[in-house]
């Protein structure tokens, strides 16, 4: 199994899920091979809940990374989760489209890139 899927996996216990019970996490590789993971942190008021990729880019954000190749996504569910669309933006801030995203089936995995997952995306150059 993929490394980066395993940890995705192992984050999902520290998950704060009361109301969806759907935990999710993340694992995103930097150019330089550090990993930060992520999980998700739901409130009460929905529209402040973390998703599992927020939490990991933010992490390696404030670290001082801004180079990425690789991110897992998991859910204990293995249901094959993608990110939101709200995630694939906050990736496509600080990701190439090239940035493989790999999706926990379980027994398998299925790979996209961010292109793939979010084309013509939102950029700097499209507001003014």
């Amino acid at each position: 199994m993929d490394e980066l899927v395993e940890q995705a996996r192992e984050i999902q216990d520290r998950a704060h899920v009361p109301y969806s019970e759907y935990p999710v996490g993340a694992a995103l590789r930097t150019a330089d091979g550090t990993v930060y993971v992520g999980c998700n942190i739901e409130n009460a008021n929905f529209s402040n809940s973390l998703h599992a990729e927020e939490v990991a880019i933010a992490e390696a954000i404030k670290s001082g990374h801004r180079e990425f190749d690789r991110l897992a996504v998991s859910s204990a569910r293995r249901d094959g989760v993608t990110p939101c669309g709200m995630c694939r933006q906050t990736l496509a801030e600080f990701c190439d489209d090239d940035l493989v995203v790999v999706c926990d089936h379980g027994d398998d995995v299925t790979e996209y890139t961010l292109g793939e997952l979010l084309p013509d995306t939102i950029t700097e150059d499209m507001l003014g």
